[in-house]
């Protein structure tokens, strides 16, 4: 329930607080004072696209916030705190939340939740579960197709919203795999070549058995063996530099250290001071014995037949590189290729199980699907006939005694809501045809069919706020009193919120709001404010005669008033 909202610069409203609460509230003012400003106000915090041409003129934003009492524990309630908004608890299980939307005059909108910034999508949400507005644009939705299914849909009550969510989960099963096979059936043969061409390349590369690396390492052996005889020269040439063991040459660099370590041994012992250059020479003998070892293995491990192993090491580079090129670039992409390729190959060579398996699974869904499908057609045939009876019933009190709302059911093809088509076919006179109501009700009979419609499914599926936004255009005299007498049994259910320019129906409410508008000689603007007494009758003159000082409307006015809400 809408507790109160609060409007600041949106159109010709200044600042505005409209006190609202429980029952019906009628919402009156002149032509132009702002009374669609405050369904405006509704749907901007309940999510509506934001307009900044309703920014009011030399204003910076403007600013809508709205006060709920909601279930503390109920899904309004979760969806909030799951968006990081806080609830203020009150007596009796309830919470108050607090929506906010403010749009600026550059079209920057801005929406918090519960005291938490949150995507505008939230308040769209939260506003579904609220508030159901109905305005000119919802009697044109409801001609569709769509929207007369969707109403016979929430009548059927909720053993039949259980069983239609069932179906579409079947539904969308069966289509996501009707979808899967028709890809692996139509790209059947595709994939077999492609099975075809990876079991050739798998072939080719188990054929060459590459090993990770392989190729820096026999790039690096290609390099040694092509300058073989450079390395052995070379290394012959530092090893005699060293210590030349066949020769009686004392000039490699191991006789000259002996020399050096042996000239000074003869002296060491008359000063201290040369005891660790001895030391260190002889270090230094004992390095050189190691490197010419050292360059001794070196010599040894040179291939004397490297021209042979240079050929078999060239070829197999060039078996590698072949294989690099097709699948690489490098030898460990062609291993990586090799993995995947595998997993590959066993989802493509399981395409004939996948497809006998998912035919299964295809005819098994569709079986279902049909048998539940059948089951919504044979409650959607049932509801249509007691919505039917309901509406004409409520027809009749609204000034159609001779009209008769009929819910056509018939087959189509099967879709995500069923097999059925759901059409509303209105006779509004005795003796007439049966027609759409697209095509055979005009717009004050459309409205009382919205209305007579609503009251019917708020006994099987309340609404915790109505909002009619001129429900009653189009009609007058005994069809407006009815019209306020089916809205104010409807707010016995759920809060009613009517903006309305007739006397008949504002009569009804149990909470009258007036948008005034006034000027200050440069500026227009309008706000908004509860009327009591004799104020409310004079309003209701106004409304009747379009003065609030005519006597014969001051006594029609009060009448209408008494007759509205009797004495006990």
């Amino acid at each position: 329930m809408i507790e109160e909202i609060s409007i600041r610069d949106l159109g010709v409203i200044g600042e505005a607080r409209l006190p609202l609460g429980p029952g019906f509230t009628a919402l009156t003012g002149e032509t132009g004072a702002g009374k669609t400003m405050v369904v405006t106000a509704l749907g901007l915090v309940l999510g509506e696209r934001a307009d900044a041409g309703a920014v009011r003129l030399g204003s910076a934003q403007a600013v809508v916030e709205g006060h709920w009492e909601v279930d503390e524990s109920g899904p309004v309630a979760d969806r909030v705190r799951d968006a990081g908004g806080d609830l203020d608890a009150v007596p009796g299980g309830r919470a108050q939340l607090i929506l906010t939307r403010s749009v600026s005059s550059e079209g920057r909108s801005r929406a918090t939740v519960g005291g938490r910034t949150a995507p505008v999508g939230v308040l769209g949400e939260i506003g579904e579960q609220l508030v159901v507005v109905h305005g000119q644009s919802e009697q044109i939705r409801l001609r569709s197709a769509t929207a007369q299914r969707e109403a016979l849909d929430r009548f059927a009550g909720p053993t039949f919203a259980t069983l239609l969510g069932d179906y579409q989960e079947v539904f969308r099963r069966w289509q996501t795999r009707q979808g899967e096979l028709d890809v692996l059936v139509a790209d059947r043969e595709r994939r077999a070549r492609e099975a075809t061409e990876l079991r050739l390349a798998m072939d080719e590369i188990d054929a060459a058995s590459p090993q990770r690396g392989e190729d820096v390492e026999l790039a690096e052996k290609s390099e040694r063996l092509t300058n073989l005889e450079d390395l052995r020269l070379a290394a012959t040439e530092a090893q005699e530099a060293v210590s030349a063991q066949f020769s009686d040459d004392a000039a490699d660099a191991l006789a000259r250290v002996d020399s050096a370590r042996r000239a000074l041994d003869r002296v060491v012992s008359h000063d201290p001071a040369l005891v660790p250059i001895v030391g260190a020479l002889a270090e230094a003998s004992f390095a050189l014995s190691e490197i010419s070892g050292q360059l001794s293995g070196y010599l040894g491990l040179l291939d004397a037949d490297g021209g042979r192993e240079l050929e078999i090491i060239q070829e197999r580079r060039a078996t590698l590189t072949a294989l690099a090129r097709r699948y690489g670039p490098t030898v460990d992409d062609v291993i990586d290729y090799l993995e995947t390729g595998s997993t590959r190959l066993l989802e493509l060579d399981s395409d004939a199980d996948r497809i006998l398996e998912l035919g299964d699974e295809v005819a098994s869904d569709r079986r279902r699907v049909d048998e539940l499908a059948d089951e919504l057609s044979v409650q959607r045939h049932a509801a249509a006939v007691r919505l039917g009876e309901s509406v004409t019933v409520e027809l009749a009190a609204l000034a159609m005694p001779d009209a008769r709302l009929t819910v056509q059911v018939e087959d189509r093809e099967l879709g995500l809501t069923g097999r059925d088509a759901v059409g509303i076919l209105l006779q509004p006179h005795s003796g007439s045809e049966p027609r759409p109501l697209a095509r055979g009700a005009s717009g004050g009979e459309l409205s009382r069919v919205m209305l007579a419609i609503e009251v019917v499914l708020a006994a099987t599926d309340p609404v915790p706020t109505f909002v009619f936004d001129e429900v009653d255009a189009g009609v007058g005299g005994a069809s407006a009193t009815e019209i306020g007498r089916r809205l104010a049994r409807l707010a016995e259910t759920s809060q009613v919120i009517v903006v309305t320019h007739l006397a008949q129906v504002a009569a009804f409410s149990t909470n009258h709001l007036v948008v005034e508008k006034g000027s200050d000689g440069s500026v227009t603007a309008s706000n908004v404010r509860l009327v009591l007494g004799e104020e409310r009758t004079a309003e209701m003159a106004r409304l009747l005669s379009g003065s609030p000082d005519s006597e014969a409307a001051l006594v029609h006015a009060r009448e209408l008033l008494t007759n509205a809400h009797p004495l006990p």
